[in-house]
């Protein structure tokens, strides 16, 4: 029998693809600008993750299960919402991963965390996105639909399909441009930096994540820091899945050594 009680599973923010009951780390999966929780499944379902890890991925408002739901436009609420929503599972150590927006939310619940209840992340993974203190204007979410749906198809993250379905299309517009306006109106809130190790990954040819302004998350904590870069653009990720797997898996058994080593120096 687990010596941990399951966590309440009924909160509509958190999707749990792949229950572990035993896992002893939660690798909280935060979606890009309107992605999905699903977009997470694989790598749920990789057997490459550590057996002792389990995945649970962050589900806006407004969209799959959640789309009758008022979209929110707003990084800090939403970052309250998803600080409240992972309560019940900070039982045991999190470690948080987000592309592009989602890094930006798992930046900033990583800050509710700490201010909250004093814990951190076992570790930081931040995919796609430039560190918060480099700011940037952005105008995306003020394109007509025409434009934005081109520009959708710039990025890469949509399938295709989708974009040529206008019933599809009408239903992932409104997502889409609400989470532009969200993470293009964010402003980073000076704050100390985390302790927590922060694991950077990037595609070389992304437009959106130049390689100085993602090295930029460095400054952001006291702890290690490393860069991992792929080859291709924005979304990087979905032809290296394998790869990002990897390295999500080795930085997980890194930190749960160092937490074996902080645990044995402690006695």
């Amino acid at each position: 029998m687990s010596a941990f009680p399951p966590p309440d599973m009924s909160d509509p923010w958190i999707r749990r693809f792949r229950p572990r009951p035993e896992a002893v780390v939660r690798l909280v999966c935060f979606p890009h600008a309107g992605g999905s929780a699903s977009y997470y499944h694989p790598l749920a379902q990789s057997p490459t993750l550590p057996t002792d890890s389990e995945v649970l991925a962050v589900q806006y408002p407004g969209r799959q299960d959640r789309r009758r739901e008022r979209l929110l436009d707003d990084i800090g609420e939403l970052a309250d919402l998803i600080t409240d929503a992972l309560g019940p599972f900070d039982d045991r150590p999190l470690a948080f991963f987000g592309h592009s927006m989602g890094a930006v939310l798992a930046y900033e619940v990583a800050q509710r965390l700490r201010e909250r209840t004093g814990k951190q992340p076992c570790r930081l993974f931040v995919s796609g996105r430039r560190a918060p203190s480099r700011f940037r204007r952005g105008t995306v979410h003020l394109l007509d639909d025409t434009e934005l749906a081109a520009e959708l198809r710039r990025a890469g993250g949509t399938d295709p399909r989708f974009l040529d379905d206008e019933e599809l299309l009408a239903e992932i517009i409104p997502v889409v441009r609400n989470d532009y306006r969200a993470v293009e109106l964010y402003r980073w809130n000076p704050s100390p930096p985390l302790s927590c190790p922060i694991t950077a990954l990037v595609g070389d040819r992304d437009p959106q994540a130049p390689l100085d302004e993602v090295e930029a998350w460095q400054q952001h904590t006291e702890g290690p820091f490393d860069l991992k870069v792929f080859a291709g653009g924005h979304f990087y990720l979905n032809t290296h899945q394998q790869g990002v797997t990897e390295v999500i898996s080795k930085a997980l058994a890194d930190s749960a050594q160092q937490r074996a080593t902080a645990r044995g120096n402690a006695r």
